[in-house]
């Protein structure tokens, strides 16, 4: 159970290329932002479309399948959990800033009927 407190599903398309950095030791982190689309009714009855924007930072072997096989504007399903990061800018002003961390991701794509299935990698 303890792998449900903190989990956080999506599906959405990826806002921009994914950005990657090696550190000294060999790890790899890769960040991109992940625009999630939300269908709704408002007070008059008419459909609207609210979009969210997430960032998403992910670790080693997701980080490399992601500079794989993801490129902007491609739809995923991903899984990970909220993090939350402190930070000074240049400026001298601590911020925060909430994450998701992927632990792992499938592809989606489209067949020409409009269904859409996860993409195996």
């Amino acid at each position: 159970m303890n792998t449900y407190k903190n989990t956080v599903s999506l599906i959405g398309r990826l806002g921009k290329e994914p950005e990657t950095k090696t550190f000294e030791t060999g790890n790899i982190k890769t960040t991109f932002s992940l625009a999630v689309n939300e269908n709704f009714k408002n007070k008059k009855g008419e459909w609207e479309e609210k979009t969210s924007w997430h960032n998403i930072i992910c670790w080693g072997k997701t980080a490399e399948r992601v500079n794989e096989f993801l490129k902007k504007g491609a739809e995923v399903m991903l899984e990970g959990k909220l993090t939350y990061n402190k930070y000074q800018t240049k400026e001298g002003e601590n911020r925060e800033i909430c994450q998701i961390e992927m632990r792992d991701f499938a592809e989606l794509v489209q067949r020409k009927k409009g269904v859409l299935i996860p993409e195996q990698n």
